[in-house]
C-alpha cells in the first residue's frame, strides 16, 4: 500500500506541471490541487484491496482526464465518504423506528420553524434559545459519547488537545484519535458561508481577520467563519450562528480617537441573514478550524477540499455543520481583488442548488496525530512569527 500511494504522489508533482494546465498561477495552483484532490480520493475508493495496476490506472485516468471531469469525480468520491459518515452517525442519534422514515421531520418543521437572520463576533458553545429544541428527538448522548461511538462504528473521530508544535502561540490543536488512510475525509470545515456579496456582513468587515482566526476562504471566493460554531454543543438544534459567547480579546490598548473613528467605519452592516437551519451540533468531525499550521521543516497531513453540498440531500443536511448568510447566493465575478454582480442567482442555472463548504482530506495514511494543514498565507502582508511556508511558490500562486 505505502509503495502505490508513494507513487500517487510523484503522479502528482508530474501532472501539475503539464502545460494543459499553465493559466493564470491561481488558476494552476487550484487546477494543481484538484489534480491532488483526484489521485488521493480515487485512491482511497480503492480500499485496502488495491494492487499495483490499480494504482497505475489511477494515474493514466488523471493524465487523460480534464480539470472540469477531476473536479466532478472529487465532489462524487467526498460525497460517497460523507454519505457513509452520515449513515453512521443516524445509527447512533436517531430511534430505530424513525432511521427508516424521515430522519429529520422536515415535513414537519418546514411550515413550522422561524427564519432568524445576523450573527456575531462569537465562538464558544451553544447558548440557549427557544427553538433549540426543533427537529425530531434524538438519543440523549452527549458530544463525547458520540465522538466514541463514531470512533467505534467508523474507524476513528477527532479530539481537541494541546499542539504539540513547539511554539508558544500554538494554543490547542486538533487531534486524529484512530487511523484513516490517504484521500479520507477526516473533518468538516463549520460554521457560517459568505459569498462575495455578502462580504460587508461579516463580524469586523473590512478588519474580519484582526480578532479572528477561523475565517477560510475557497478559491471560488465564499468565506466560511467558524467561530462561531466553537467547539460544537450537546444537542439538534435550530442554529442561526449568532448562539454563541462574545469573545474578548487578551490584549488591552489605548484608543485614540482614530481607532475609535475606524471602529465605526468597519463595523460590519447588519441584517439580510435570514437563515436558520436544524444542525447536528454534536458532530465529532466539524472541528476542522482547530488544525494548526505545520512547524519548520515539518510536512501537512491533510489538505483542504471544496465540498459543494447537494441541498437536495435532505436526510443528510443536519450533518453538513455550516448555514449560508443571505436568503441567495448571488453571481459574482472577480476582477484582480474587486468582486462584482454579473447578475441572477448562482443557481438559478442548475438543477441542483449546493452549499458550499470545505472538508480535510487526508494526505497521506495517519493515525492518532496531530492534523496539519497548510495554512498558505499571503506572501504580500506581514506573516505571524510561527509562519513557515510549506512551499513558498504555492503561496504565491494561491493570492496572486
Amino acid at each position: 500500500m505505502a509503495s502505490l500511494f508513494r507513487k500517487c504522489r510523484e503522479a502528482v508533482k508530474t501532472l501539475a506541471k503539464r502545460p494543459s494546465l499553465t493559466k493564470d498561477p491561481r488558476q494552476l495552483q487550484f487546477e494543481a490541487d484538484v489534480n491532488r484532490l483526484f489521485l488521493y480520493s480515487s485512491y482511497n475508493q480503492l480500499g485496502k484491496s488495491a494492487d499495483e495496476s490499480d494504482a497505475e490506472k489511477i494515474i493514466e485516468k488523471a493524465s487523460n482526464t480534464s480539470f472540469a471531469d477531476q473536479a466532478i469525480q472529487v465532489q462524487e468520491n467526498v460525497h460517497t465518504q460523507i454519505k457513509t459518515f452520515c449513515a453512521f452517525m443516524d445509527e447512533i442519534l436517531l430511534p430505530n423506528e424513525q432511521t427508516m422514515k424521515d430522519p429529520l421531520g422536515l415535513s414537519q418543521q418546514a411550515s413550522v420553524l422561524p427564519r432568524r437572520s445576523g450573527l456575531s463576533l462569537a465562538v464558544g458553545r451553544n447558548g440557549s434559545s427557544p427553538d433549540n429544541s426543533a427537529g425530531p428527538q434524538t438519543r440523549p448522548l452527549s458530544q463525547a459519547e458520540v465522538s466514541q461511538k463514531l470512533k467505534d462504528q467508523l474507524g476513528y473521530t477527532l479530539n481537541i488537545k494541546p499542539s504539540q508544535i513547539p511554539h508558544k502561540d500554538a494554543g490547542q490543536g486538533l487531534f486524529l484519535d484512530g487511523a484513516v488512510d490517504v484521500g479520507s475525509v477526516v473533518a468538516f470545515y463549520p460554521g457560517v458561508v459568505y459569498s462575495p456579496a455578502y462580504y460587508r456582513y461579516i463580524p469586523g468587515y473590512p478588519k474580519v481577520g484582526a480578532q479572528n482566526p477561523y475565517l477560510i476562504t475557497r478559491y471560488d471566493g465564499n468565506v466560511i467563519n467558524a467561530q462561531p460554531w466553537g467547539s460544537g454543543g450537546d444537542k439538534r438544534e435550530l442554529w442561526n450562528g449568532r448562539n454563541t459567547v462574545e469573545v474578548k480579546s487578551d490584549t488591552k490598548v489605548a484608543e485614540k480617537g482614530s481607532d475609535r473613528v475606524w471602529k465605526v467605519l468597519s463595523k460590519p452592516l447588519e441584517g439580510k441573514g435570514d437563515n436558520s437551519e436544524v444542525i447536528e451540533r454534536r458532530n465529532p468531525l466539524a472541528l476542522a478550524h482547530f488544525a494548526n499550521h505545520p512547524s519548520k521543516g515539518v510536512l501537512p497531513n491533510v489538505m483542504i477540499c471544496p465540498y459543494d453540498f447537494p441541498l437536495t440531500e435532505n436526510n443528510l443536511r443536519v450533518y453538513i455543520p455550516n448555514i449560508l448568510f443571505g436568503n441567495v447566493e448571488v453571481k459574482m465575478r472577480r476582477f484582480g481583488s474587486f468582486w462584482f454582480k454579473s447578475g441572477g442567482s448562482k443557481n438559478s442555472g442548475s438543477n441542483v442548488p449546493t452549499l458550499k463548504s470545505l472538508v480535510l482530506v487526508a494526505t497521506r495514511a495517519i493515525q492518532d496525530e496531530e492534523l496539519l494543514l497548510n495554512y498558505r498565507l499571503s506572501n504580500t502582508k506581514r506573516r505571524p512569527e510561527w509562519y513557515f511556508p510549506v512551499d513558498e511558490e504555492e503561496d504565491r500562486r494561491r493570492w496572486s
